[in-house]
């Protein structure tokens, strides 16, 4: 990762979530954060800024821990929060929290625990969402409009669709002509050309 940082010379860095296995943090003091950040990343082309959202294995942890400024002193790279909008010259990117959006992490937790705080009532918070994404895509003046989050709305992969996002945001990035939507969570590379409802 560092040698295509320094080939390509990176300005920042995006992280689709999922930023601690298995189950988050579990408070701002967490060795995990040196463990599998600050120590990880030590190339000289990947000391920029990292900008990253939550994934639902990050939901099993200490959420406020990842969102805390806290971390931002401990290694000045790390940048986190549910949702937040980053203008880069002719492109700007929408980073949306996910998570909350698949209903089966609420309704059928299995052995997992989730931090839903800041998220509940679980309906304002997806509306409110909704919402903040949809005005700032219809400000935007960018060349170009990237959405990011960690879910993927359509895979091929073993976790297939995610209805829920389906139905809730491709309208929104529709009606914006959204140019890509950028995810993780099927840990597999896909470029799906359009998204279908």
């Amino acid at each position: 990762m560092g040698e295509i940082g320094e080939k390509l010379n990176i300005d920042f860095v995006i992280s689709s979530g999922d930023n601690f296995y298995e189950d988050g943090l579990n408070g701002v003091n967490d060795p995990a954060f040196q463990h599998s950040f600050t120590n990880i990343y030590k190339a000289p082309s990947l000391q920029k800024t990292w900008y990253n959202v939550l994934g639902n294995h990050d939901y099993r942890g200490d959420v406020e821990a990842q969102l805390s400024p806290i971390l931002r002193e401990k290694d000045k790279r790390w940048f986190c929060l549910r949702s937040y909008v980053l203008h880069a010259e002719i492109v700007d990117f929408f980073f949306i929290d996910t998570t909350p959006f698949v209903d089966d992490y609420f309704t059928n937790p299995k052995e997992h625990t989730y931090d839903w705080r800041g998220v509940l009532p679980k309906d304002k918070y997806l509306n409110d969402l909704l919402k903040d994404l949809d005005l700032a895509l219809s400000k935007s003046t960018a060349k170009w409009k990237m959405v990011i989050g960690h879910h993927k709305i359509k895979s091929a992969g073993h976790h297939g669709i995610v209805t829920e996002l389906a139905q809730q945001l491709v309208p929104i990035l529709e009606e914006h002509d959204v140019d890509f939507y950028i995810n993780g969570h099927d840990h597999c590379l896909q470029r799906i050309g359009s998204i279908d409802r």
